[in-house]
């Protein structure tokens, strides 16, 4: 951790930095409020020692300042006139603790120790609560296919180094999966994963969901906030679809990356933060430099290591697996006693082009749990696209009519569409038509 000691006294501030060092922190010192202040803007401390009588100063009174630049850094209150209206005062305006002088070493060490397994459970708990909102079937980090093991080798070695990672293929595949599984594997296991969904806010929102901003910085932001990026300092930033990043952001998450430094919105003061930043893309990065709306130099930065997954319907050989593996989770979590698939299903899953790729097979089958009237699961309990079979006798060049030829290449396009506007795109024709087009053929 990095600790700021705060004292008027030289051999006070020496004798906790010993103690400080000697545990494995990192400490800095500062003489006076003036110069805690200038060190906390500077660097994200996660723990400050602070005298009650700093000079001609009360600690009390410059406690709340030092929370307001670092709302979430653990303050210890020390002083040489302990007693319990103070220590219940400090309590109230913010402190973590409260050591009375003369401290000894073990002393120091001790709060240390309190102040770092506290902030461990509070990333975990942030951790898992991402992780349980996702409500997702357990990680399978298995695979029969040579192009899936290669991948998971190299991002479980990678996992070791602080190297930037960069995960590509389509959405759906599982990279945020992977990004977290990454994340439990490097020495940043026990900081924070804070990931940040780039398509899903505006550019000035996204930047300040990003970097943070400081009050007063636009219409809304009635108080500071830190970021995502202080939020994940020590720890793991994902950033999800980087592709979707605004080119005036850009220079900022370069920055980042190269110096470890940024700026909150609304001010110019630099923070640094020492972060591990696994991004990841459904675009083709090379083709969006090509066209100028992805800059060269961070797509070289963000590609150190760049890891490839595979769609779906590339690895045939872990679909029945990961099938059953979803069954197993979606029968559990619904009281279900669902013991398998029909012949029937498995051959529409084997057909099936799966755009939607993982995400979309834990929907189709969370959704034929939930139908499910039997003991398996039968081709009626799954979408009606399932339903839709090739006719082998219909093909272009063969003795059929126009409107034959049509209706199989509707029925083959909804079978590989991961909706309905998508698949109306592809014919060329509006969602309307298709509905007719589908109502005509049986298909509602």
């Amino acid at each position: 951790m990095r600790v700021l000691i705060i004292d008027d006294e030289a051999s006070i501030r020496k004798t906790t930095r010993i103690a400080v060092e000697t545990a494995g922190h990192v400490a800095t010192e500062a003489p006076t409020s003036a110069r805690a202040l200038k060190a906390l803007e500077d660097e994200p401390f996660d723990a400050a020692f602070l005298d009650v009588r700093l000079g001609a100063e009360d600690g009390i009174d410059v406690l709340p300042r030092l929370l307001k630049v670092r709302p979430n850094a653990a303050v210890v209150m020390f002083t040489a006139y302990a007693n319990i209206a103070t220590a219940v005062e400090a309590m109230r305006r913010g402190a973590f603790d409260f050591i009375p002088k003369p401290f000894t070493p073990d002393q120091i060490r001790a709060v240390l120790a309190k102040i770092e397994k506290n902030r461990t459970m509070e990333q975990r708990l942030q951790s898992l609560e991402t992780e349980l909102a996702g409500s997702l079937p357990p990680v399978d980090l298995e695979s029969g296919e040579p192009a899936v093991q290669r991948s998971l080798e190299i991002a479980f070695k990678a996992a070791a180094a602080p190297s930037t990672i960069l995960l590509l293929g389509p959405s759906g595949t599982g990279k945020s999966i992977l990004a977290r599984e990454i994340h439990k594997r490097s020495p940043q296991r026990d900081a924070a994963f804070v990931t940040v969904s780039c398509p899903s806010l505006s550019r000035e929102l996204l930047e300040s969901d990003l970097f943070g901003h400081v009050k007063g910085a636009f219409t809304g932001a009635v108080s500071d906030a830190p970021g995502k990026v202080a939020a994940a300092d020590g720890g793991t930033l994902f950033l999800d679809e980087i592709g979707e990043i605004p080119l005036e952001i850009q220079p900022k998450l370069l920055r980042l990356l190269q110096e470890r430094e940024y700026e909150r919105v609304g001010e110019t003061q630099l923070r640094r933060a020492n972060v591990r930043v696994i991004a990841a893309s459904n675009r083709n990065l090379s083709a969006e430099v090509q066209a100028g709306r992805f800059r060269e130099d961070l797509f070289y930065r963000l590609n150190v290591i760049s890891i490839g997954l595979p769609a779906l319907r590339e690895r045939p050989g872990d679909l029945a697996r990961l099938a059953e593996g979803c069954l197993r989770y979606f029968s559990g979590r619904l009281g279900k006693k669902i013991t398998g698939f029909a012949p029937e299903v498995s051959a529409a899953f084997a057909r099936y082009a799966w755009p939607g790729n993982l995400r979309e097979l834990s929907n189709v089958i969370e959704r034929a749990v939930i139908l499910a009237a039997g003991p398996g699961i039968e081709l009626p309990d799954l979408p009606e696209e399932f339903s839709v079979r090739p006719d082998p006798a219909v093909a272009v060049g063969t003795r059929v009519s126009l409107e034959a030829l049509e209706n199989e290449h509707i029925r083959r396009v909804l079978g590989i569409s991961g909706s309905l506007d998508e698949a109306a795109r592809t014919l060329g024709i509006d969602p309307a038509t298709l509905y007719r087009k589908r109502q005509k053929l049986g298909l509602l």
